[in-house]
Protein backbone atom coordinates (compact mmCIF):
# COMPACT_ATOMS: atom_id res chain seq x y z
CA UNK A 1 0.00 0.00 0.00
CA UNK A 2 1.29 3.44 -0.76
CA UNK A 3 0.16 6.89 0.15
CA UNK A 4 -0.77 8.98 -2.74
CA UNK A 5 -1.01 12.36 -3.23
CA UNK A 6 -3.30 13.59 -5.93
CA UNK A 7 -2.63 17.39 -7.07
CA UNK A 8 -6.00 18.57 -8.96
CA UNK A 9 -8.27 21.27 -9.27
CA UNK A 10 -10.92 19.23 -10.39
CA UNK A 11 -13.06 17.82 -7.58
CA UNK A 12 -14.04 14.96 -10.01
CA UNK A 13 -10.76 14.17 -11.54
CA UNK A 14 -9.66 13.68 -7.76
CA UNK A 15 -12.73 11.77 -6.86
CA UNK A 16 -12.20 9.16 -9.89
CA UNK A 17 -8.26 8.49 -9.32
CA UNK A 18 -9.21 8.22 -5.47
CA UNK A 19 -11.56 5.66 -5.99
CA UNK A 20 -9.23 4.03 -8.29
CA UNK A 21 -6.88 3.85 -5.73
CA UNK A 22 -8.05 3.28 -2.69
CA UNK A 23 -9.74 0.39 -4.62
CA UNK A 24 -6.05 -1.15 -4.95
CA UNK A 25 -5.28 -0.86 -1.58
CA UNK A 26 -3.86 2.88 -1.80
CA UNK A 27 -3.98 5.26 1.03
CA UNK A 28 -5.03 8.94 -0.82
CA UNK A 29 -4.29 12.50 0.02
CA UNK A 30 -5.54 15.11 -1.84
CA UNK A 31 -4.59 19.11 -2.59
CA UNK A 32 -6.80 21.44 -4.83
CA UNK A 33 -4.00 23.79 -6.20
CA UNK A 34 0.02 23.14 -6.55
CA UNK A 35 0.84 25.70 -3.64
CA UNK A 36 -1.46 23.42 -1.75
CA UNK A 37 0.19 20.33 -3.10
CA UNK A 38 3.47 21.68 -2.10
CA UNK A 39 2.75 22.26 1.44
CA UNK A 40 1.11 19.14 1.51
CA UNK A 41 3.96 16.97 0.29
CA UNK A 42 6.46 18.55 2.73
CA UNK A 43 3.84 17.81 5.67
CA UNK A 44 2.54 14.81 4.34
CA UNK A 45 5.62 12.78 2.88
CA UNK A 46 3.09 10.59 0.47
CA UNK A 47 4.85 7.99 -1.57
CA UNK A 48 4.35 9.31 -4.64
CA UNK A 49 2.30 12.49 -5.92
CA UNK A 50 0.10 12.32 -9.31
CA UNK A 51 0.15 16.43 -10.41
CA UNK A 52 -2.17 17.73 -12.96
CA UNK A 53 -0.76 20.63 -14.76
CA UNK A 54 -3.86 23.11 -15.36
CA UNK A 55 -4.61 24.53 -12.48
CA UNK A 56 -4.98 28.24 -10.90
CA UNK A 57 -1.85 29.48 -9.60
CA UNK A 58 0.87 27.27 -9.70
CA UNK A 59 0.20 25.09 -12.50
CA UNK A 60 1.77 21.25 -12.60
CA UNK A 61 5.15 21.93 -14.41
CA UNK A 62 5.89 24.40 -11.35
CA UNK A 63 4.74 22.60 -8.45
CA UNK A 64 6.89 19.32 -9.82
CA UNK A 65 9.71 21.77 -10.91
CA UNK A 66 9.90 23.08 -7.18
CA UNK A 67 9.22 19.69 -5.46
CA UNK A 68 11.93 18.12 -7.42
CA UNK A 69 14.14 21.17 -6.58
CA UNK A 70 13.49 20.90 -2.75
CA UNK A 71 15.99 18.35 -1.29
CA UNK A 72 12.26 17.48 1.45
CA UNK A 73 10.41 16.49 -1.23
CA UNK A 74 13.54 15.67 -4.11
CA UNK A 75 12.97 11.77 -3.86
CA UNK A 76 9.49 11.78 -3.95
CA UNK A 77 8.24 10.27 -7.57
CA UNK A 78 5.83 12.46 -10.00
CA UNK A 79 3.70 11.27 -12.24
CA UNK A 80 1.84 14.05 -14.03
CA UNK A 81 -1.84 12.80 -15.14
CA UNK A 82 -2.97 15.67 -17.37
CA UNK A 83 -5.36 16.68 -20.61
CA UNK A 84 -2.55 17.46 -22.22
CA UNK A 85 -1.58 14.87 -24.86
CA UNK A 86 1.36 16.47 -27.11
CA UNK A 87 4.50 14.61 -27.39
CA UNK A 88 6.20 18.47 -26.19
CA UNK A 89 3.92 18.45 -23.17
CA UNK A 90 5.38 15.43 -22.42
CA UNK A 91 9.37 16.17 -23.15
CA UNK A 92 8.65 19.67 -21.16
CA UNK A 93 7.07 17.37 -17.79
CA UNK A 94 9.53 15.24 -17.83
CA UNK A 95 12.45 17.89 -18.40
CA UNK A 96 10.83 19.31 -14.59
CA UNK A 97 11.26 16.00 -13.01
CA UNK A 98 8.35 13.76 -13.56
CA UNK A 99 8.92 10.75 -13.40
CA UNK A 100 6.22 9.68 -16.07
CA UNK A 101 3.39 11.33 -17.96
CA UNK A 102 0.02 9.90 -18.38
CA UNK A 103 -3.38 11.28 -20.11
CA UNK A 104 -6.10 11.73 -19.22
CA UNK A 105 -8.95 10.09 -18.88
CA UNK A 106 -7.02 7.96 -17.13
CA UNK A 107 -7.81 3.90 -17.36
CA UNK A 108 -7.16 2.14 -13.87
CA UNK A 109 -4.70 -0.38 -15.24
CA UNK A 110 -2.34 2.61 -17.09
CA UNK A 111 -2.95 4.15 -13.58
CA UNK A 112 -1.83 1.53 -11.47
CA UNK A 113 0.77 0.33 -13.89
CA UNK A 114 2.44 3.75 -13.27
CA UNK A 115 2.61 3.80 -9.34
CA UNK A 116 4.19 0.20 -9.73
CA UNK A 117 6.90 1.63 -11.59
CA UNK A 118 7.80 4.67 -10.26
CA UNK A 119 7.64 2.65 -6.92
CA UNK A 120 9.78 -0.21 -8.38
CA UNK A 121 7.35 -2.92 -7.26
Amino acid sequence: MARVLIVDDSPTEAHILTGMLEKNGHQVITAPDGESGIVSAKANHPDVILMDVVMPGLNGFQATRQLKKDPATSSIPIIIVSTKSQATDRVWGMRQGANDYITKPVDEASLLESVNNVLGS
